[in-house]
C-alpha cells in the first residue's frame, strides 16, 4: 500500500472539513475519538478557525459524512518563511527536524527541497519556507532547532575550543588542508600559515591559526 504524503493528506482533510456546515463539524467533533490522529488535528484546526466549541451532552443527529477529495486552497498552499539559515550545518539541522515531522519545505531562491539541491551562498542567510497550512506544525518542530552559525550566536569559550569560520559564508564546515612552515628569519615570511577550505561554499584561504580567547 503506497504511503500517503502527510502534507497532501493534511490538505485534503482540511479542505473537506471547510466544505462542511457548522452543524456537520459539531457532529464530527462529538465522534472524533474514532478518527485518525491526522484527521483529529485537521478537525481541531478548522474548528478553531471558525470558533466552534463542542457543547457536551447533545446526541448526534446525523451520520458522519465521508471525506471526499476536494480542490486545494491556494492560500493554504502559499509558501511562508519559517526561518533563515546561515550555514550548511544549520540547514541540515532544519531539514532533519522538518523531515521527522513530515513537513515539506523549500530552501533558497532555487526552491530546493533538500540541502543537497541548494546552490546559493549561505553568507546572507538562506530562506527556508513551508506551506502556510503546515506553519503551526513546522514552528512546533523548530522548538528543537539550535542554530550554530546564526549572526549573534554565542561563540564557544576557550575551554571548549574555538570554531573556525569561513570568512566568506561564515560556515563552520571548514577543512584543514595543510600547514606551510614559515621562515622566522625572513621579515617577508615570518610565521607558519594554515591553509583551509570551506566545505559549504568552496572558499580557500590561509591564516596564522586559531586565535586564543581573550
Amino acid at each position: 500500500m503506497p504511503m500517503l504524503d502527510p502534507s497532501l493528506e493534511w490538505q485534503r482533510l482540511c479542505d473537506h472539513y471547510r466544505s462542511l456546515s457548522e452543524d456537520e463539524l459539531l457532529e464530527i467533533m462529538r465522534e472524533s475519538s474514532g478518527l485518525t490522529d491526522a484527521a483529529q488535528q485537521a478537525l481541531a484546526y478548522v474548528a478553531g478557525q471558525r470558533g466552534l466549541k463542542l457543547q457536551p451532552g447533545e446526541p448526534p443527529s446525523a451520520p458522519i459524512p465521508e471525506a471526499p477529495p476536494v480542490p486545494a486552497y491556494d492560500a493554504d498552499r502559499a509558501p511562508v518563511q519559517l526561518c533563515l539559515v546561515w550555514s550548511r550545518a544549520d540547514a541540515l539541522q532544519v531539514q532533519d527536524l522538518l523531515d521527522q515531522a513530515g513537513i515539506p519545505f523549500f530552501m533558497g531562491p532555487e526552491k530546493a527541497t533538500g540541502v543537497d539541491g541548494v546552490t546559493s551562498s549561505f553568507g546572507d542567510g538562506l530562506s527556508v519556507q513551508v506551506m502556510n497550512i503546515g506553519l503551526p506544525w513546522a514552528q512546533d518542530a523548530m522548538k528543537q532547532y539550535s542554530p550554530q552559525d546564526e549572526p549573534g550566536s554565542p561563540q564557544p569559550d576557550a575551554a571548549a575550543g574555538l570554531a573556525i569560520h569561513c570568512p566568506k559564508c561564515h560556515s563552520t564546515e571548514v577543512v584543514f588542508d595543510r600547514l606551510t612552515t614559515g621562515d622566522t628569519n625572513s621579515p617577508d615570511n615570518p610565521a607558519a600559515k594554515f591553509h583551509w577550505t570551506c566545505d559549504s561554499c568552496g572558499h580557500e584561504w590561509e591564516d596564522e591559526g586559531v586565535e586564543t580567547g581573550k
